[in-house]
């Protein structure tokens, strides 16, 4: 069996902290490119909604604005009245 030596050990906890400062740093750096990018996207979702909400409200205005067909008579209206 191996056994792990000092200087063996000290090399790995030094390369996971380099590794985690570069992550970090470079989160730094592209953080708020991607989150720009991110709003931009979201942004253009919310529009594109209001938009497809302003074209369903408009067609609904127009086809309730119509004028409705008139309905055929079949026969004479009769108003009853109550008899006591």
């Amino acid at each position: 069996m191996a056994e792990a030596s000092f200087f063996g050990t000290l090399r790995v906890i030094a390369i996971i902290i380099l590794v985690y400062y570069l992550i970090k740093f470079l989160f730094r750096l592209l953080a708020p490119v991607i989150l720009q990018q991110v709003v931009r996207k979201a942004e253009q979702n919310f529009h594109q909604h209001q938009q497809n909400m302003h074209e369903r409200q408009e067609q609904q205005y127009s086809k309730a604005s119509e004028k409705p067909r008139e309905k055929k008579r079949i026969g004479e209206y009769i108003d009853y009245e109550e008899i006591e």
